[in-house]
């Protein structure tokens, strides 16, 4: 049998029905994409795709302590299903004890659409932006700019059931749109990215008006060398850095020296004064336009996320507030282990605290400065510091008495999220952004531009 034929919430039971282990965790994620692509002003390819991927861990209890198995495969059809169960299983009986092992997850309600059809996503998603699209190939074919880029819709519905008895189900819709104007002899180039949930929030002309601005600003071009320069990060820039930082921010390897939330002579930095600009770096799954599973669904293990923790709850974290550090990464097995306070990962970012004042204006209030667009190829040269490098990309320009005067040449730069926010003297308005680097990744952030007064951009690059 087809295995769109059975529904997901089904397959969940039927493998657990299966399951010969002394625990089972079972994770449906049932996908569609839908996706638009251009060129030169021009639609290229567009599609839709669907999928389903099914994981089983197994945990098998022993002397010595539970192991666990993991296993997982796309398009799994109802001949399949028993083998994969006892791959899993198999896998189990293999390993040895599991370090993060725990009592499988109890007493979370059950999601009350469990049972329910998966959410789908269609080209339907592009009912009005796909002709809004076309009126700005046709507006930046009268300007002299050709235009490039992708949108791409996802939607993932996500079953997880336990032999504990939790049956959750979220669905997630994702959305990404990145534009590049270019010159016609392609010396000039402009990017901008949005992050959405169904492409009604998003606007073409004004993106490619913004794009127009920036390709002007371009004109004029500036060599500048390698060296500190006042700049202004723009909410895309600053998402890219601070994700990096979360992701670092491991408890456990804070508490075993090896982070730059570690704290010299013992422990973490927990408590310390990161920024003195009131910021909070926050994660909340149920923050407007920016929802994510309200539970974890963890594929494998790992120091920050854990198969034992799968439908634990996910509540709202400040991992930073007021300026101070407050949370670290945790599972319930490296909480136990640190002493740590319990605070799983979550799929959104959020840093607020600054002003109302938009990137234009940070601009206008700049005597000396740069803007950049975006970063991008971020690499980490130093865990002890957090110490950061990458390029910049797409336009970085030149501000000189509150106006752009010129677009300068590319660098690269080293930095360390943490120090930036330690330095930074200026913190806009958050919005909603797409993360440049990350946006394959992770694409719910909402952040607002900084000014740094020193900006590390140790070597010039040649890169458009």
């Amino acid at each position: 049998m087809s295995p769109r034929n059975v529904k997901p919430h089904e397959v969940v039971e039927r493998a657990l029905s299966l399951s010969r282990a002394d625990g089972c965790v079972v994770i449906a994620d049932e996908y569609s994409t839908a996706n638009l692509r251009w060129a030169g002003n021009a639609l290229t390819t567009n599609g839709v795709t669907r999928g389903r991927t099914l994981t089983v861990v197994a945990t098998v209890d022993g002397k010595e302590g539970t192991a666990s198995g993991v296993v997982s495969r796309a398009a799994v059809t109802q001949e399949e299903l028993e083998p994969l169960v006892r791959a899993a299983e198999a896998a189990a009986r293999g390993a040895g004890p599991a370090e993060d092992a725990q009592p499988l997850v109890t007493d979370v309600p059950q999601s009350p659409d469990f049972a329910d059809a998966p959410a789908e996503t269609s080209s339907a998603v592009f009912t009005d932006f796909a002709p809004a699209l076309g009126e700005a190939f046709a507006r930046a074919r009268a300007g002299g700019r050709e235009l490039y880029g992708f949108a791409n819709h996802e939607m993932v519905s996500t079953y997880v059931g336990t032999s504990t008895g939790l049956r959750l189900r979220h669905d997630q819709p994702n959305g990404t749109l990145e534009l590049n104007a270019k010159s016609p002899d392609r010396t000039r180039s402009a990017w901008a990215g949005r992050s959405t949930r169904d492409f009604k929030d998003v606007d073409p002309a004004a993106l490619d008006a913004e794009l127009a601005v920036r390709l002007g600003w371009a004109e004029r071009r500036v060599e500048l060398p390698a060296g500190r320069y006042e700049t202004l990060l723009p909410p895309t820039a600053v998402a890219d850095l601070l994700i990096y930082q979360v992701w670092s921010s491991s408890g456990r390897d804070a508490v075993e020296g090896r982070t730059v939330f570690s704290k010299p002579g013992g422990g973490t930095r927990l408590g310390e004064k990161l920024s003195e600009l009131p910021l909070t770096l926050r994660s909340d799954p149920y923050a407007p336009g920016l929802e994510c599973a309200p539970f974890v669904v963890a594929h494998s293990s790992g120091h920050d996320h854990s198969v034992f923790d799968n439908g634990l709850p996910v509540r709202a974290t400040e991992w930073i507030a007021g300026g101070e550090l407050k949370h670290l990464l945790t599972t319930r097995h490296s909480a136990g282990l640190t002493g740590l306070p319990l605070a799983p990962s979550a799929g959104n970012l959020i840093l607020d605290g600054g002003t109302d004042r938009s990137l234009e204006e940070m601009a206008a209030g700049t005597e000396r400065g740069l803007l950049l667009t975006c970063l991008w190829y971020i690499r980490e040269v130093d865990p002890a510091t957090l110490l950061l490098t990458g390029l910049t990309r797409d336009g970085v320009y030149l501000v000189e008495n509150g106006e752009v005067t010129g677009e300068v040449n590319n660098f690269r730069f080293n930095e360390s999220p943490v120090d930036l926010l330690g330095r930074a003297t200026e913190a806009g308005r958050t919005e909603k952004t797409l993360p440049r680097e990350w946006g394959d990744y992770f694409t719910r952030a909402a952040m607002p531009a900084l000014r740094i007064p020193d900006f590390n951009m140790s070597s010039v690059s040649q890169g458009v």
